[in-house]
């Protein structure tokens, strides 16, 4: 069963940035929206493993630093003429803190 896990206060994400969460099976990219929106989504663009993490999000998406590929953050599904598609996570936010709904073998470490 799924638990919602705190990975990080909301704060510490820029706006229009990003934070990585190390959990013990991969990385996750949690990224912060210009109205505090919160997505996360596998720290791995779908093309080649790039770090999405450190790509640049524009409205609901973000552009792998890698090759320029588009990824919706809220599908995980490559935009455009590419195709691929990440993981993403529910997420919550409470009180100021961001929450993952993680599978209990990704737990965060």
């Amino acid at each position: 069963m799924s638990k919602w896990t705190e990975v990080v206060e909301l704060a510490q994400i820029p706006v229009l940035g990003s934070r990585m969460i190390k959990t013990r099976d991969m990385d996750i990219a949690v990224f912060r929206g210009s109205e505090d929106q919160v997505y996360a989504i596998r720290d791995a663009c779908p093309h080649k493993n790039g770090p999405l993490s450190q790509g640049i999000m524009h409205g609901t998406s973000v552009t792998c630093p890698l090759h320029n590929w588009r990824i919706d953050l809220t599908s995980g599904e490559a935009l455009g003429p590419d195709e691929g598609c990440a993981n993403v996570f529910p997420v919550r936010v409470e009180d100021g803190l961001v929450y993952l709904q993680l599978q209990p073998s990704e737990a965060a470490a």
